[in-house]
């Protein structure tokens, strides 16, 4: 995930990133709430989202270690949606921020029963495989 500061660009590799919404097209991704790009795209609410591809292993560990801009030295990027895209990536998104409800737990309790998940236009319970175990 990218986004830019003034000149500066910021990335980090996010590790909760899906799709939430196919009309409108939109895309959640989980931030430590300490991140540096956090307050970047508070400020700026642009950010991208750089998909990368197999063989660049190496770079999402890079982009998982604090460095702000530094993290992009030697790696070729280029300004695109007022974001850093990074050249090679399998997907890129340019986003605007939308408005957001964010919850801090305050409480939790579980019953111990089995969860209902959602998969492959099924909902029951599913196996790492995706079968279905209850519904």
């Amino acid at each position: 995930m990218t986004g830019m500061d003034s000149v500066l660009p910021h990335g980090t590799t996010v590790s909760a990133f899906a799709s939430l919404s196919m009309d409108p097209p939109m895309v959640l991704v989980a931030l430590d709430r300490h991140s540096a790009l956090l307050a970047v795209l508070r400020r700026t609410r642009r950010f991208g989202v750089n998909v990368l591809g197999n063989g660049q292993a190496a770079l999402a560990s890079r982009f998982a270690r604090k460095g702000g801009a530094a993290k992009f030295a030697g790696t070729p990027w280029r300004t695109h949606a007022g974001v850093p895209r990074i050249p090679g990536a399998g997907v890129f998104l340019g986003r605007t921020v939308a408005d957001l409800v964010l919850g801090d737990v305050c409480h939790a309790e579980s019953s111990g029963g089995a969860p209902l998940t959602y998969h492959r236009r099924t909902f029951g319970t599913h196996t790492r495989t995706g079968e279905v175990v209850s519904r």
